[in-house]
């Protein structure tokens, strides 16, 4: 399903999604005692610094708006993956949700921008970005696909961990089938580096993981421990490929049906919660790497430079989009 040509949709979800769901009478909101409540759906862990964050998105609102406006919040991957949950907004059963950009690219292709390998120096670039001219459109060119972009969240840089075998330099990823998300920069990266990229659910990456279906996978340290996937993988290599980040989503059904005023206090709550989540992650990954040297995984730090060059096959495709080529070298300029 291609859901920015079209509006039917496809929902491949659980019983007890089905029901709660159901429970939410498909208006994504509801008004309490005068409190209007936005039901908020993500498939993080509640002791993820993304839900840490949504907290805090909920404490700002509930302030500014002196309690007329609050969230409910569904975590864990209660309402269903992070594609079923969007696809719930688009149609009017929920509210608000927290994505990965990654996953945005299957209904807004601009923010395939935010995915190219290797694009960024470092944190601080990538954040001059987001908060670019350039961040803002990307945000903003989902309205049309009913899904409105409020402002994005840090996931860090994304990098490879292994059960059995370290990876020194892409020569070693060579055969290796690694997990990637349904996304396929991801797996163009992955196959430019000589792995056998496996699309796979997040749910299903731990057993996968544990009984040798994959060899590997990618993802940033509070992600790699949140998930307990450190117990099966002793080997954590930091080539930090991609800095993909997550954001924060709204149903335009519910959007248009706020008053300016609530606009107004769930934007700046938003970029608010977005600065409090910065400081949130970093304090994850500094304790996850605790984490990970207690529990005698091994951290590689890698010369990148090889992977930076096995990637630019990558790059040079996505070049070939004359947008896409502008904005890169835009990206790249940035100061």
């Amino acid at each position: 399903m291609k859901c920015r040509n079209n509006h039917r949709f496809k929902l491949h979800i659980g019983l007890g999604s089905v029901f709660l769901v159901t429970m939410l009478l498909s208006t994504g909101c509801s008004k309490l005692s005068g409190t209007r409540v936005l039901y908020l759906a993500h498939a993080n862990t509640r002791t993820h610094p993304i839900h840490k964050g949504l907290l805090y998105l909920k404490k700002v609102l509930e302030e500014k708006s002196g309690g007329k406006m609050t969230v409910k919040i569904f975590a864990d991957g209660q309402l269903g993956s992070e594609r079923e949950v969007l696809e719930l907004l688009q149609i009017g059963s929920v509210a608000m949700t927290k994505v990965s950009a990654a996953v945005m690219v299957n209904f807004a292709p601009e923010y395939e921008i935010l995915g190219v390998p290797y694009l960024y120096k470092n944190d601080e670039h990538a954040w001059r970005v987001r908060d670019s001219e350039i961040g803002t459109e990307v945000l903003n060119s989902s309205s049309q696909y009913l899904l409105k972009g409020l402002c994005f969240y840090d996931a860090g840089f994304r990098s490879f961990y292994t059960t059995d075998k370290p990876i020194h330099s892409p020569a070693d990823l060579k055969g290796m089938k690694i997990r990637v998300m349904n996304h396929k920069m991801s797996i163009d990266m992955v196959a430019a580096l000589g792995g056998a990229a496996t699309p796979m659910a997040y749910g299903e990456l731990y057993t996968a993981l544990q009984q040798g279906v994959v060899d590997g996978a990618e993802n940033n340290p509070p992600s790699f421990v949140s998930s307990n996937h450190y117990e099966v993988c002793k080997y954590y290599t930091l080539d930090e490929h991609v800095s993909i980040p997550d954001v924060l989503v709204i149903s335009t059904k519910f959007w248009n049906k706020l008053t300016a005023q609530e606009q107004q206090w769930l934007t700046e709550a938003a970029e608010e919660s977005k600065e409090a989540q910065k400081v949130f992650w970093q304090e994850s990954v500094e304790e996850c790497m605790q984490t990970l040297r207690e529990a005698h995984v091994e951290v590689i730090y890698p010369d990148k430079e090889p992977f930076i060059r096995a990637t630019q096959t990558v790059r040079d495709q996505v070049a070939r989009n004359p947008k896409m080529k502008k904005l890169m070298e835009q990206i790249e300029n940035m100061e």
